[in-house]
């Protein structure tokens, strides 16, 4: 038999303790510890038929399941379509295009011949119509509701049997069974449960769509996060019309995954050659700029790594980076001065990824110190160079993994030189792509004599 108690959770988090706490030991959050009825399953004590588990061998395959969503970004970063029984996370900050995207896809779904069921909890069945019109997206299979309602929704889905499940979002909906307020720790977490236990009883993919932090993490327990197959995140300037769509965590493909969406007024277009779309307005010649073919999950991508330093004429100078992460940008600062001989103390450095772009691998540390060094000297690096290696504290490049699909990215795209590490493997050259191989930054300061 269940018993009910009462606990505390963290509202940010989803740390519970058994009374309340004015700060949350695990994230540190004031004032977001809310009471909650907790009500523990029994376990059984005994079982009446003992189970046999399958051999590895007798299990079924997924691969063949797969379906297509009609978007084939979207198809790409899934690991090659949507598999029946998934359940796939969708988050990123307001006004991205979670909707707009999730909306093209239900309306290819059903263009397929397939159901797809849109259940939102933030707006009416006529807005979500009127975005469909304006994307061309109208079609029989196609099926719309609005509710906030758990039972209400899990009705829809059983009345409808659909192929897809969008539920936008999951910190609209509620459930009756709870005390605590829809978009509570607890009520996301009981939500997301018996949407997973649909998914997973039955052939439908479900998506959910989470909003995120001001930190830009998916708002609610992290269980949330474990519960899925897939989490998806948007990345992008709100104002800008790249948009890339990045796998996290999936069970059925590579992640790191990436998929580079351009925003129009019809809507969501996905980039096929998206290495030309980040560098097409890109000034050759200007100081402060670097090619950085980046790696994301299996695909290679040229991203444009731009720097400024200026003199600062105050006793603080300002360190500002935007797409890589700051601690590496301040490493590679900080070799420069000790290695490189270059003086930033009285200089502001301004660091920034092109499209909005996050790049989070090391190999991009020779990329930040040849910007970062052409805007302080003022002189362009050459237009038809890439640079990638890592950065060591002592001052040497190290070679990185998948440069031979760095290199053959770059020669696609009509680059003819790269700048990487001296250890970098013979075999791994490119015809066409001529190799300046340095053992170390004072070595790379090179380029600018």
């Amino acid at each position: 038999m269940s018993k009910a108690k009462t606990i505390y959770s963290c509202q940010e988090c989803g740390a519970t303790s058994p009374k309340w706490l004015g700060k949350c030991p695990d994230c540190g959050s004031w004032n977001t510890f809310v009471e909650e009825i907790f009500v523990g399953v029994a376990t059984p004590t005994s079982r009446a038929n003992a189970l046999e588990a399958p051999s590895i061998g007798a299990v079924g395959s997924i691969e063949g399941k797969r379906a297509s969503s009609g978007v084939s970004s979207f198809d790409r970063i899934l690991g090659g379509g949507l598999v029946p029984g998934s359940i796939i996370l969708v988050g990123g900050d307001p006004g991205i295009g979670k909707s707009t995207l999730l909306t093209e896809v239900a309306g290819k779904v059903a263009e397929q011949g397939s159901r797809a069921l849109y259940i939102s909890g933030e707006e009416s069945a006529s807005q979500i119509k009127l975005r469909a019109e304006r994307l061309g997206a109208i079609h029989d299979g196609f099926m719309l509701a609005s509710t906030n309602d758990l039972s209400e929704a899990l009705c829809y889905i059983s009345g409808s049997t659909p192929d897809l499940v969008i539920i936008d979002s999951i910190q609209t909906i509620g459930s009756e069974d709870l005390d605590s307020a829809t978009g509570s720790v607890s009520q996301v977490r009981h939500c997301a449960t018996a949407l997973h236990a649909v998914a997973k009883s039955g052939d439908a993919a479900v998506i959910l769509v989470g909003h995120v932090t001001k930190d830009g993490a998916i708002a609610g327990p992290k269980v949330l996060e474990h519960l899925v197959d897939t989490v998806l995140y948007f990345e992008g300037e709100g104002h800008g019309r790249l948009r890339a769509l990045r796998a996290t965590k999936n069970r059925f493909g590579a992640t790191n995954e990436i998929a580079l969406f351009e925003m129009s007024e019809t809507g969501l277009h996905p980039v096929e050659n998206p290495s030309g779309a980040l560098l097409a307005e890109r000034m050759a010649d200007a100081p402060g700029s670097a090619v950085f073919p980046a790696i994301e999950g299996t695909r290679p991508l040229l991203v444009e790594v731009q720097a400024l330093v200026t003199p600062n004429y105050t006793n603080n100078p300002r360190r500002t980076v935007t797409g890589v992460d700051y601690n590496r940008a301040m490493l590679v600062l900080s070799v420069i001065e000790k290695r490189g001989g270059l003086r930033l103390g009285s200089h502001d450095v301004f660091i920034n990824v092109v499209g909005g772009l996050q790049i989070r691998e090391p190999a991009a540390d020779l990329a930040i110190f040849l910007a970062v060094v052409s805007s302080h000297k003022d002189v362009p690096l050459p237009s038809d160079l890439v640079a990638f290696g890592e950065i060591g504290l002592t001052g040497e490049i190290r070679s990185v993994s998948a440069a031979e699909l760095r290199l053959s990215e770059a020669a696609r795209m009509g680059f003819k030189r790269a700048a990487v590490s001296q250890n970098l493997k013979k075999s791994q050259s490119v015809q066409g792509m001529k190799l300046g191989a340095f053992r170390s930054v004072s070595d790379a300061l090179g380029l600018f004599s």
